[in-house]
């Protein structure tokens, strides 16, 4: 891979991830929940930021963004409901990074407003609070139609795809997924997994589209044995998410 990656935590919950090509000295952000998490982990790294990407408007993204800008200098893109941004970007748009193309993915469920940004040179996407590694964002503005055909665009990326989000949810995430697909060989040995990674202090983020797809029940809506536990079998895809995204929301 071209770039360097240093994922660090902040808040209760959320994860920042810092960019970098060793050779031009760029540097990127992904969200800017909090400027002083975000400064330190430059400082930490010795990298000087050059662009800020906003998923969405939410406060846990967005609340240190003036700070950080100011600070830095960094040119900032992102929808266009954020008052900071100096680029406003929307469906299928790209810019460049570094000399390389970062396509733009609309991805309304959790927002009307998110965004999702594709390297596709390096296969990694960040996809903020879209899809989580088991599970995917609460449906704060969009609705299940809408994340159930923004979950579905992000499942067609290369399976090799590295995914980063923005939370650590998993733990729960993978509970859920346990309970709606218990017979999944893949799942139940991926929750021994994270438990361990859990214990030892570490990330559960980066995932993948391929892990996705064979343990995450909301990129496993067309599967025969989550159906039939739902009584579902002869639904819409687009239903049986909805039904799995109300099961979760009072799991």
């Amino acid at each position: 891979m071209k770039f360097q990656y240093h994922q660090f935590k902040y808040g209760t919950d959320n994860y920042g991830v810092l960019v970098h090509d060793t050779k031009t000295k760029e540097t990127v952000a992904v969200d800017a929940g909090n400027s002083t998490g975000y400064l330190n982990a430059l400082r930490e790294m010795g990298w000087s930021l050059t662009q800020i990407w906003i998923t969405h408007h939410h406060g846990d993204h967005t609340d240190g963004l003036s700070e950080l800008k100011k600070q830095t200098g960094a040119k900032v893109f992102g929808p266009k409901s954020i008052e900071s941004v100096d680029v406003s970007l929307s469906e299928d748009d790209q810019f460049e990074f570094s000399g390389e193309q970062v396509r733009v993915l609309e991805t309304p469920g959790h927002t009307l407003d998110m965004l999702n940004f594709y390297l596709k040179s390096e296969e990694t996407i960040f996809t903020g609070d879209t899809l989580f590694v088991m599970g995917c964002g609460r449906l704060f503005e969009g609705s299940a139609e809408q994340m159930y055909n923004s979950i579905s665009k992000l499942i067609e990326l290369p399976r090799e795809t590295i995914v980063y989000c923005s939370h650590e949810y998993t733990l729960a995430n993978a509970k859920f997924a346990l309970s709606v697909d218990p017979e999944n060989i893949e799942l139940i040995n991926r929750y021994k997994s994270i438990e361990i990674t859990l214990k030892n202090g570490l990330p559960t983020v980066p995932t993948t589209i391929k892990r996705e797809v064979q343990t995450n029940p909301f990129c496993r809506f067309g599967d025969i044995a989550i159906r039939r536990k739902l009584g579902m079998i002869e639904s819409s895809d687009s239903s049986v998410f909805k039904k799995l995204r109300e099961l979760k929301d009072s799991f």
